[in-house]
């Protein structure tokens, strides 16, 4: 029986990947921007030639999650329904049927959230699991990135999510539009203070396009200035998504945050002036956490071998 497990996050633009031995102890770890969009559809070709890059053994078992197991990605996997608590997600894999890669490769399920509103989410329910294993059982957790998810646990399972473009549209702004000039200003000099300031304005909870086109408005008017459009912004897209979870049914007094730095200061920021408590945990750590458990549940049911 295999002691080591090759665990593959495959997003759409970036890929990390951490070779791990049964108990979730990190043996290697690699970042690189072959995300599926730059692939081609060259999946096997791009798994052996990371695996002849790391020296990992194509005896090595593989488990991949994230936007590879998408539409786009190499092989479409169906959404498991949130009513699928986290602790049974290692028992949900799905094997991937492209021999070319290989025996023993497998495609972590996303999830599909419709008791109220409809979300989904692939790849950030393997960082959820990681929390888990890491004794986060209940409580928000939030995930901030492209698209940021605010997700509540009860008891081991997500009872529910919200969505958040936030990412994608900071993006989107920086790169065209009425305010993408203003937001090229200052890259290097961003003050926090005008961060915050775009957090205090979030809370007066205006439409957001709205408040956007304020930001506009205030700096043609004299009333900002153009340096510090881009750090208002931020805040204020940030803050709108504190706003959302004040907002919700459940009560949102300290979350998790899980995520690269930079983004995470930024969040454990304006969650001090929303009055919430932080707790951080490093994301590396808490995807080979995830792949301790999904370790000892396929092996438990003999699926490395079975195809």
């Amino acid at each position: 029986m295999t002691e080591q497990l090759l665990g593959i996050d495959w997003g759409s633009t970036n890929r990390r990947a951490y070779l791990v031995t049964a108990s979730g102890s990190r043996l290697l770890r690699h970042e690189d921007d072959r995300g599926i969009l730059a692939e081609n559809g060259q999946f096997a070709a791009s798994l052996n030639a990371l695996r002849t890059q790391l020296g990992v053994s194509p005896d090595i078992p593989v488990v991949m999650s994230g936007m590879v197991g998408s539409a786009q990605g190499w092989q479409e996997v169906a959404y498991l329904g949130n009513h699928v608590s986290l602790g049974d997600l290692p028992r949900s894999l799905s094997p991937l049927q492209d021999l070319a890669a290989g025996e023993s490769c497998f495609i972590v399920p996303g999830y599909y959230y419709a008791d109220h509103e409809i979300d989904v989410m692939r790849g950030e329910e393997t960082q959820l699991l990681g929390a888990l294993a890491l004794g986060h059982g209940s409580g928000w957790v939030v995930l901030p990135g492209t698209h940021s998810k605010w997700v509540y646990i009860n008891s081991g399972r997500m009872a529910h999510w919200s969505t958040y473009m936030t990412g994608e549209m900071f993006a989107m702004l920086s790169r065209e539009g009425t305010l993408s000039s203003l937001l090229r200003v200052g890259v290097e000099h961003e003050d926090m203070a005008d961060f915050d300031a775009g957090i205090v304005f979030a809370r007066k909870r205006l439409t957001l396009t709205n408040a956007l086109f304020s930001v506009r408005a205030r700096v043609v008017s004299g009333a900002m200035p153009a340096t510090k459009a881009r750090a208002f912004v931020s805040g204020l897209l940030i803050g709108t998504e504190f706003v959302g979870a004040q907002d919700s049914d459940t009560v949102c007094e300290s979350i998790t945050l899980i995520g690269s730095d930079a983004l995470v200061q930024r969040y454990a920021r304006a969650a001090s002036l929303f009055n919430i408590a932080v707790k951080i945990m490093d994301p590396h750590d808490v995807y080979c956490a995830a792949l301790s458990r999904i370790f000892v549940g396929v092996q438990t049911q003999g699926n490395f071998h079975a195809r």
